[in-house]
């Protein structure tokens, strides 16, 4: 395998599948099906899942309400997701933990350095919920500084589109793909991959990213495998 740890970004928003909101059962079960297929092969996977597809914290600041509120519930509604993708991965036998920075005994472990990293060392995939636990930092920023707080060799970001473009191709046709790029590359071109906060905490962590298509069966595996998937963001 091309790489021993990794940190799987998903966004809310994937979960959707084709509803308007809300978690889609059958795109929850593809995801975890892809997940126990590279857990089998001995990689160790960590993930941090977003929460658009429930609330997301700038929308409700956007409407009037109080920022550090609206933050609050878009954290706890990344715990949601986190449940329902641990809820589909033991489904199909994949041993996983959920911690969450914010306190919720009940329903998650506390996010312990130490703790997550032996989980991964002993096969169990870990899901991040709660972001970072603060205000204002989205969970690009929370999966980039996990990744860096377990030790993980590369960030996976699974999306709608196969990798990082001239401009958006859903909407220009003439867009041309990038199979690798530069941070500072990225930067001056001034390319949409991540926030601004999580992307420079990237570079300066020598942090590789891949952008790729979660959706299309199979680009999970490839790219653990070392086939050229998606678009890779390095030095």
């Amino acid at each position: 395998m091309l790489y021993k740890r990794i940190l799987l970004k998903l966004s809310g928003e994937a979960l959707m599948g084709n509803k308007q909101y809300g978690i889609d059962a059958a795109r929850l079960a593809e995801y975890a099906q892809e997940i126990k297929e590279v857990v089998n092969l001995g990689v160790e996977v960590a993930i941090v899942i977003g929460g658009g597809n429930i609330f997301r914290g700038l929308a409700g600041a956007s409407n009037g309400m109080d920022r550090v509120q609206a933050d609050h519930m878009g954290m706890l509604a990344t715990v949601i997701n986190g449940l329902a993708l641990q809820s589909a991965l033991e489904l199909n036998g994949v041993q996983t933990r959920l911690q969450s920075a914010i306190k919720i005994n009940e329903v998650a472990e506390p996010f312990i350095r130490r703790r997550a990293m032996r989980h991964l060392e002993k096969g169990r995939v870990v899901i991040f919920g709660g972001g970072t636990g603060n205000p204002y930092f989205t969970t690009d920023s929370a999966a980039v500084l996990r990744a860096i707080e377990v030790e993980a060799d590369v960030i996976l970001k699974g999306t709608r589109v196969d990798g990082i473009y001239t401009s958006d191709p859903e909407k220009d046709k003439t867009a041309t793909k990038f199979e690798t790029i530069s941070f500072n590359d990225v930067l001056t071109k001034g390319l949409k991959v991540m926030d601004t906060t999580a992307f420079t905490l990237s570079q300066e962590n020598n942090l590789p990213i891949v952008v790729f298509d979660m959706n299309k069966k199979g680009n999970l595996l490839k790219i653990v495998s070392g086939e050229n998937i998606g678009t890779v963001v390095d030095l």
